[in-house]
């Protein structure tokens, strides 16, 4: 029984871990948190952060995860959606915050750690308006009492209507703890067992390396190999010389291990690993294959959501058998497939498609653009997915209803980068949609009009949009036309200007 935690290599005892995550805890209740109270972190992967996920569930309190990526306006945004009364964050990012961290939030300044400071090559900044994490760490006597209960995450995702929009977790104050649930998900989804060790190097932001991650730590057990950014023979001589078991792979991952020459793969052995997870975006058989290849059958796809949860397994034994299916609905779940008049449709037909997952809880907005009407049958939800369900019960996604982009795993919302690129003096109208990568999934498009006498090229779109978004939010891709199509209701039809890009590339999604 270890349940100890690595960065970069570097052992940190559970019982030292432990002890700063209760320290953390007992500042919190210091500054007058409260149970269902929300804090915020926007830190690139660093022990801090999970040390702040058990404080979270000391304390009873709600985290709301921020990309780290995101520009100041967007930052303010969820600090004020969410109500957040502490922010956590990297000192060089949260420098760049200033002015726009509202008055109810305190901000706490935490060192950027040398192997973020090598990944990112950034260093740390003095924030004199903020409170010094080292200092909690060096006064603060640990939490001595129980846990209160884990209430989750706070998940921000893109707006479907312009902003950001938080996923909060509904729990009852007399409801299950998560942190139960997360044990059961050990069993249920990892397979976990004493001596197990899982490395972890997408970005905590996300809320499926950050669910991994809570339930290994729920284990007690389950060594954590945390890394500040994937890399491909980091990731390699990480199984070869620490026996990783357990990982979070996305296929822009694997794209970019089975570039790798055949003298660099050979170097490692990769046996010890038994199980891996993907989420996030489609994982498509020319990538897997050859990763079962080399690896063994050890890749398991979920189709998942942040509002939902985990809702769907597929082995690779099985994936070999229903090449394109994301797996069957996880135990305790179940799923409909309905018409747009909300009847079921028969056996192989494609329809929405409604989950019940329990064991996740229900969910909520934070704000009104999260409406949910079109998103409920009964129990059941959705988040905008068309597909099907085969004869053994094995679902297959098709199409997505929404406009989301997945680039890299990370969901984008056209209209939210469309609201920003409207307002460039220069443009007259725009539709933004995605186009397919080879390596992420999808990249951003944006296509556009000008107006009489204007003109305008990528650079001078993304010289505007760079202070007003994320860069990952950037279009990759202009298309200046004439005219936008559209469809008799006046709305853009992007189905038109997607097409030509998705015929290309034989694939929908």
């Amino acid at each position: 029984m270890a349940g100890d935690v690595y960065y970069s290599g570097e052992r940190i005892a559970r019982a030292d871990f432990d002890r700063g995550a209760k320290q953390l805890a007992a500042d919190m209740i210091e500054r007058g948190l409260k149970p269902d109270d929300c804090i915020a972190i926007s830190m690139r992967n660093d022990p801090v952060y999970l040390q702040l996920i058990i404080a979270a569930r000391y304390v009873g309190v709600r985290f709301a995860m921020i990309n780290w990526h995101s520009a100041p306006l967007e930052v303010q945004h969820i600090l004020e959606d969410s109500g957040a009364k502490l922010l956590y964050a990297h000192s060089d990012l949260l420098s760049s915050m200033t002015g726009h961290v509202p008055d109810q939030t305190a901000s706490i300044s935490v060192p950027v750690p040398g192997p973020v400071a090598k990944a990112y090559n950034t260093q740390d900044v003095p924030v004199d308006w903020a409170t010094p994490v080292e200092q909690i760490f060096a006064n603060a006597a640990p939490y001595e009492g129980d846990p209160k209960k884990l209430r989750g995450m706070f998940a921000y995702t893109s707006g479907s209507t312009g902003r950001p929009k938080g996923i909060k977790r509904i729990t009852a104050a007399d409801g299950p703890d998560m942190w139960d649930r997360y044990i059961g998900l050990s069993q249920v989804l990892m397979g976990a067992e004493p001596g197990d060790r899982i490395h972890i190097s997408a970005p905590l932001y996300h809320s499926a390396p950050n669910a991994l991650s809570t339930i290994s730590l729920s284990t007690n057990y389950v060594d954590i190999f945390l890394e500040p950014k994937f890399d491909s023979e980091v990731f390699l001589e990480s199984i070869h010389t620490a026996k990783i078991t357990h990982a979070y792979v996305v296929p822009t991952m694997m794209i970019r291990m089975l570039k790798l020459g055949p003298q660099i793969r050979e170097k490692y052995d990769v046996s010890s690993l038994k199980w891996a997870l993907s989420t996030g975006s489609p994982f498509p058989m020319d990538i897997k294959r050859p990763m079962i290849d080399w690896f063994g059958p050890v890749f398991n796809e979920c189709y998942g959501a942040s509002e939902i949860g985990f809702m769907t397994l597929i082995s690779s034994e099985e994936a070999l058998k229903k090449p394109g299916s994301c797996g069957k609905i996880l135990p305790g779940g179940r799923v409909k497939v309905l018409d747009d008049d909300m009847n079921e449709v028969p056996t192989g037909e494609v329809g929405s498609l409604y989950i019940h997952l329990p064991q996740f809880g229900d969910f909520e907005y934070t704000n009104a653009e999260g409406d949910l009407s079109g998103q409920r049958s009964g129990e059941f939800s959705s988040v905008g997915d068309m597909g099907y369900v085969d004869e053994d019960g094995y679902i297959f996604i098709s199409d997505r209803k929404k406009d989301m982009i997945i680039s890299g795993g990370a969901n984008i919302f056209p209209a939210e980068i469309e609201a920003q690129l409207i307002t460039m003096p220069e443009i007259e109208d725009c539709a933004v949609f995605g186009a397919p990568h080879e390596e992420f999934g999808e990249s951003i498009v944006a296509a556009v009009t000008l107006k009489p006498g204007q003109s305008a090229d990528l650079a001078a779109v993304k010289a505007y949009l760079e202070p007003r978004l994320a860069k990952f939010k950037i279009p990759r891709k202009l298309d200046v036309h004439e005219a936008l199509p559209r469809q008799d209701s006046g709305k853009i039809f992007k189905a038109k200007l997607r097409a030509p890009y998705w015929e290309a590339a034989g694939r929908k999604v």
